[in-house]
C-alpha cells in the first residue's frame, strides 16, 4: 500500500464521517482513527517480522559485514511490502538477471501488493551483480532485492 492509497482511505474516511478504519492483509495491517476534529492517526503500524534468533557472537575469523558493503555495488530495494516477481507471468523471461546491463528506467522485478502489480525500476546505470530475492518471495519495505555495480 503506497501513501497515496492511504491518503484516499482518509478522504473516505472524512467524506463518510467514519471514526475508525482497519484493514488487514498477509503481512500488512493498517489501522486508522479519527478523532475530535479531522485529526486521523495511525494506531497500528505495521507489524515488524518475528524476532530475529539471537545470532552467536562472531569469530575473529569471521569477516565483518561491513567488508560486504564496500565491495562498489548498490542496492535496488523495494519501496514497499509485498510478493517478488521477476517477470510479469510465469511464461515470461524475467525482468533482470545477473550479468544484465540496467538503466534508471529499466523494470528490474514487480512487487505485488494487494493484489496490484508495482513495477519497481532500477533508478540507477550499471550491471545486476547478484540477485538478493527468490522469485515469488515476500519482502518488507526497504529489503535489498537486487546489487548493481554502477557504470
Amino acid at each position: 500500500m503506497d501513501i497515496n492509497e492511504i491518503k484516499k482511505i482518509v478522504e473516505l474516511m472524512q467524506e463518510h464521517d467514519l471514526s475508525k478504519f482497519e484493514l488487514e492483509e498477509e503481512a500488512f495491517r493498517l489501522a486508522l482513527v479519527r478523532g475530535q476534529g479531522d485529526d486521523v492517526k495511525m494506531v497500528a503500524p505495521l507489524p515488524t517480522a518475528a524476532p530475529a534468533p539471537v545470532a552467536a557472537p562472531a569469530s575473529p575469523a569471521a569477516p565483518a559485514p561491513a567488508a560486504e558493503e564496500d565491495d562498489g555495488t548498490v542496492e535496488i530495494t523495494s519501496p514497499i511490502v509485498g510478493t517478488f516477481y521477476r517477470s510479469g507471468s510465469p511464461d515470461a523471461p524475467p525482468f533482470a538477471s545477473v550479468g544484465d546491463s540496467v538503466g534508471p528506467d529499466s523494470v528490474v522485478c514487480i512487487v505485488e501488493a494487494m493484489k496490484v502489480m508495482n513495477e519497481i525500476k532500477a533508478e540507477v546505470k550499471g550491471v545486476i551483480t547478484k540477485i538478493l530475492v527468490e522469485n515469488a518471495s515476500p519482502v518488507m519495505f526497504g529489503q535489498p532485492l537486487f546489487k548493481v555495480k554502477p557504470q
